[in-house]
């Protein structure tokens, strides 16, 4: 076969060379259902004949609203044959953003998920005079089912691999729009060689092959588990959808993967889970699993004595071996990207031989720009070394400039917002702060927009300040406030659940209690602010977080203070909880 120079060559390829009769599997009934590559390709193509005998043309934007389920894959490939262009969208975003991408992207024909969005997106439809035909991917009476547009006879066959022959590497593949931390999402426009570059350059990076099964829930409408998809695909690694985040931990134990991608975020979860699952325990089996976390604490990568490395190696046997037996067992490596991990979580689970590779890139990088990882080492704390082909510079104020085959052609229909992350010379501006460690590893310092001064003139990080104060078991989210204030300040949402241990250790009673009722408890206040104060000693005086108020409900997608990938919006939840700062810096 000849090169892969089109994504939509993956499936082929791993046809030709690694044919998979799982190369897709869900979960139906309680049972796994799997799909195999020529299958796949035999819908692929179907969809592709399909889509022609609608009038969609080269160039349309097609759009895909859906969860993870392997008919989005068989989309994806299937509207890029015809040289249509995928709009990927998330199926939790607000009705704006909805509004908003629908009328930027122009989409035409667009797939649907469930009959909730369908319904959602069926209400605005009037106010989207591009939009013309919608089909759902779950089978509902009276909504038209995506099966009933494609055409299995012979018509078209030649039209699609006329479509197929004139679509080149360089070409427009997809428009992604971002999350819109800071305003309307921006669409970026990658093409097929953006994206097989990133999967070529991570190949090195990833341990799995044609044998490995991975789990996928991360959406796969974010560029990173997009391009992680692809890169299984190539592989010819088998794929297993996991049903939902709340199935996710039992999902792991059956399907056994050898790799999987999370968000730091989860990570939290599953590592606040473990921690609820020591404090259960008594006598020795707690003290030798609170024994094993401290010596995991002290990990690194190099340069720990033959004692120490004689003690984590009985914390593995006793202690370690159950973590990774609650992950299956098997688990090689799991990747994390997105948002920054924290140091100290990434040095617990290394130590628990249970590999984060954390990973840095952004949508208009393909994602990948660095990762750590078994070939070019690891050292935690960075982000890793940089993927062959790609460069990194840095300004003068610290922010990472970068450039490579992997970079994005541009935002939809904004030349001027393009012009300005792009320079002259064809370097992007991040928008993060960072800097080489060991002249190999890149460390991410802190997002240039999301540094603050206080009005002492005070220079304020507060992403690093965040993930320090998240070690606490008391506290599920922090944000760090105070711009152009007179000190920094924090909202605090605490982890309910274990402050109510707490609490129950301590003879106070909260069953009956509302968590908006518990944080205003005196002596829950009083405790967390005892976490505060500790926390404040590893930061200097300018930087001490002075004043707290705890909220009473976690920051979520769907009240719009996150975006899809659980980053915060800042000013959306400044403005949500305008009286909440008002009351921390005037009162």
């Amino acid at each position: 076969m000849k090169d892969v120079t089109r994504l939509f060559d993956i499936p082929y390829f791993q046809q030709e060379k690694y044919p998979n009769s799982r190369m897709f599997s869900t979960k139906r009934n309680g049972t796994w259902d799997s799909l195999s590559t020529h299958d796949f390709l035999d819908k692929v193509n179907s969809v592709s004949k399909g889509l022609i005998k609608l009038g969609v043309q080269a160039g349309d934007r097609i759009g895909v609203v859906s969860s993870n389920r392997y008919e989005w894959n068989m989309l994806d490939i299937a509207i890029q044959q015809v040289g249509a262009y995928v709009v990927p969208v998330y199926p939790n975003i607000s009705i704006n953003d909805y509004r908003y991408i629908f009328k930027d992207a122009g989409i035409s024909v667009c797939f649907i998920g469930n009959e909730e969005l369908f319904n959602n997106l069926k209400a605005i439809q009037p106010e989207l005079p591009d939009l013309k035909l919608m089909y759902c991917l779950d089978q509902v009476n009276g909504l038209p089912f995506w099966e009933e547009m494609i055409d299995k006879s012979d018509e078209f066959t030649k039209s699609v691999e006329e479509r197929k022959a004139n679509v080149r590497n360089e070409d427009l593949a997809t428009i992604i729009y971002t999350s819109g931390t800071t305003g309307n999402p921006k669409g970026v426009m990658l093409s097929h060689n953006n994206l097989i570059s990133n999967v070529m350059g991570a190949l090195p990076r990833i341990p799995a092959d044609n044998t490995s099964r991975v789990l996928t829930f991360l959406p796969v409408c974010h560029v990173y588990e997009r391009m992680l998809h692809y890169l299984y695909m190539y592989l010819g690694a088998s794929i297993y959808f996991a049903e939902s985040l709340e199935t996710i931990g039992e999902n792991i134990k059956e399907v056994k993967p050898h790799v999987f991608t999370a968000v730091p975020r989860l990570l939290e979860k599953v590592f606040d889970k473990i921690m609820a699952k020591g404090d259960e325990l008594t006598g020795i089996k707690r003290s030798l699993f609170f024994w094993a976390v401290a010596l995991a604490e002290e990990y690194d990568v190099v340069g720990k004595s033959a004692w120490y490395k004689f003690k984590l190696s009985i914390a593995r046997k006793l202690i370690f071996s159950k973590w990774q037996e609650a992950l299956g067992g098997e688990t090689k490596a799991i990747a994390s990207g997105s948002a920054a991990l924290q140091p100290r979580l990434c040095r617990i689970f290394l130590a628990a031989d249970i590999p984060i590779l954390e990973g840095y890139g952004l949508t208009e990088t393909s994602p990948v720009i660095s990762v750590n990882c078994f070939t070019n080492g690891i050292r935690i704390g960075t982000v890793g070394s940089l993927l062959e082909h790609v460069q990194v510079k840095f300004a003068a104020d610290g922010e990472i400039l970068t450039k490579g085959p992997n970079l994005m052609m541009g935002y939809y229909n904004l030349p001027e917002k393009t012009a300005e992350e792009i320079d002259s010379d064809g370097w992007f501006h991040t928008g993060d702060i960072g800097e080489m460690v060991e002249g190999k590893f890149l460390k991410i310092t802190d997002r240039k927009k999301e540094i603050f001064k206080t009005s002492g003139g005070k220079f304020v990080i507060p992403q690093v300040m965040e993930n320090k104060f998240k070690e606490s078991r008391f506290i599920e989210q922090i944000m760090v406030i105070g711009e152009g204030e007179r000190f920094p300040a924090a909202l605090i949402v605490p982890s309910f659940a274990f402050v109510r241990e707490w609490a129950k250790r301590k003879d106070m009673n909260f069953d009956n209690v509302s968590n908006a009722e518990m944080i205003k408890d005196e002596k829950v206040i009083a405790r967390i602010q005892e976490e505060v104060d500790t926390f404040n000693k590893e930061f200097g005086s300018w930087e001490k977080i002075k004043k707290f108020q705890l909220m009473p409900a976690e920051f979520t997608i769907q009240g719009e203070e996150l975006t899809p990938t659980l980053k915060f919006k800042r000013k959306i939840i400044m403005k949500k909880y305008h009286d909440v700062v008002e009351h921390i810096f005037r009162d």
